[in-house]
């Protein structure tokens, strides 16, 4: 059983837990970012903590366990991924179309009242993960919880699900025009932009 401690190390051991200026995906600003690319780029660690959120979710879920596992596209693709092995699911990931709606391709569907997680790599206001939620649930899925590497929040986003993370941060983020980085004239770099995990 890994401790949410162990999972920093983790990250910090591969240059993942990063330290800068950063926009992220929710559009806020932070001084630090967690780069889970970064460590999922190594399969060993991959498996261990998709099997350690599988764990998780098991004992959060009562009865019967989620016939499928759905991720947001990019990043939640391979942890969500390694959770369904290792629950014995399978495994759809959701995308934004042209408008940039959460929407299902590439012929994934859910059946009515299939049995539904979402995983995400890292959640911070819970946006994508609560699109995903929506999505399952607009096609007749029953979306049982939710679970993330890292949650950012400090347990505060509400995805629409019960959920668990491996590790939850209270990581401080900042509206852009409130954001002291850049009233300081620090550089703003959207992770995964730039060659080497955008730093």
């Amino acid at each position: 059983m890994l401790q949410a401690d162990q999972v920093l190390k983790i990250f910090e051991s591969t240059g993942a837990y990063l330290r800068g200026h950063f926009r992220l995906t929710s559009g806020l600003h932070s001084a630090e970012y967690l780069q889970c690319a970064l460590v999922l780029q190594y399969p060993n660690y991959a498996r261990l903590l998709g099997e350690e959120l599988a764990r998780k979710l098991g004992d959060l879920l009562p009865g019967a366990p989620p016939a499928v596992v759905a991720s947001p596209a990019l990043g939640g693709l391979i942890i969500g991924h390694e959770v369904a092995r290792a629950m014995g699911a399978r495994f759809i990931f959701t995308e934004r179309d042209a408008e940039g709606k959460m929407v299902l391709r590439r012929g994934f569907s859910v059946e009515t009242g299939e049995l539904a997680i979402v995983i995400e790599d890292v959640v911070t206001t819970g946006g994508s993960t609560a699109e995903v939620v929506r999505v399952l649930q607009s096609a007749g899925g029953r979306v049982l919880a939710a679970g993330s590497v890292i949650d950012r929040s400090g347990g505060q986003a509400n995805v629409g699900a019960p959920r668990v993370a491996l590790a939850t941060l209270q990581i401080v983020t900042y509206a852009p025009e409130e954001c002291p980085l850049c009233r300081a004239g620090l550089p703003v770099v959207k992770p995964g932009s730039r060659p080497g995990g955008g730093v």
